[in-house]
């Protein structure tokens, strides 16, 4: 039996002395599926991704990708955090960030290839970046670096991305970037799992969905875990979903 690209057993988190802020969360992500981590505010979604990648620490619980602890397959896993997590205002160019993804193919005295250089241009083109290869990472509006993120964690070659609200306030350009860029992925039987604030998108953009609020309400395709009955056990009973939307029709502020 292959092992899934994500399985998370009985995490449990806190920041310092407080309450847990996610206990006991089980579940596990099948190969090649777009998966949306879905749930209220300060229901644990981006603390759970800091948790399966090691940036925070576990009170309990095991996290493996394909079988394995992140350590011993970090090639295998990209991770995008959230836009807002970094200094664009430190003096780098485009081209240098993308390659900042090819580094862990490389010796700590290696310097990236003619190859490497090639593989990240194809990714920037990938995402309509091809053109600012060349600018300060500052000088982008937020939907370009973000799509600039993307492009470093394409060049990393991996099986698994895991990606920290992709969409959250980027412009209509870059969410068709990120729409195209998962269908790629998925047709190269890639596994894509994001934290999403967005409900109504969900069906979309995914096809799987883990539901929580400091613990997993359910976790499965989108059919089955979009039900009104779980998202108000998720979200409280005076919560309702809008019609749902076409990708097409969306629009982000």
């Amino acid at each position: 039996m292959i092992a899934p690209p994500l399985k998370v057993q009985n995490l449990t988190m806190r920041y310092h002395q407080a309450q847990p802020v996610l206990k006991s969360v089980s579940f596990e992500i099948p190969q090649g599926h777009t998966v949306a981590i879905i749930g209220p505010n300060g229901a644990g979604k981006s603390t759970l991704l800091k948790g399966v990648m090691g940036l925070a620490p576990l009170v309990s619980g095991q996290v493996s990708m394909f079988g394995h602890p992140l350590e011993k397959n970090r090639l295998s896993v990209a991770y995008v955090p959230q836009r807002d997590e970094s200094d664009w205002d430190f003096p780098i160019q485009v081209m240098d960030v993308v390659l900042m993804g090819r580094q862990g193919h490389l010796r700590f005295w290696q310097r990236p290839s003619a190859s490497d250089r090639t593989l990240a241009e194809e990714a920037l083109n990938q995402l309509g970046m091809l053109d600012y290869k060349d600018r300060q990472i500052s000088q982008l509006s937020g939907g370009q670096q973000q799509r600039v993120f993307l492009a470093r964690a394409l060049v990393q070659q991996a099986e698994l991305y895991l990606m920290d609200e992709p969409f959250a306030g980027v412009d209509m350009k870059t969410e068709k970037a990120i729409i195209d860029l998962f269908g790629r992925l998925k047709q190269a039987n890639k596994t894509i799992v994001c934290v999403h604030h967005d409900l109504n998108t969900v069906a979309d953009y995914f096809d799987w969905v883990v539901l929580v609020n400091r613990g997993v309400i359910a976790s499965g395709p989108v059919n089955a875990v979009m039900t009104p009955e779980k998202i108000q056990q998720a979200f409280g009973g005076g919560f309702s979903m809008m019609p749902s939307t076409s990708a097409k029709e969306v629009k982000h502020g």
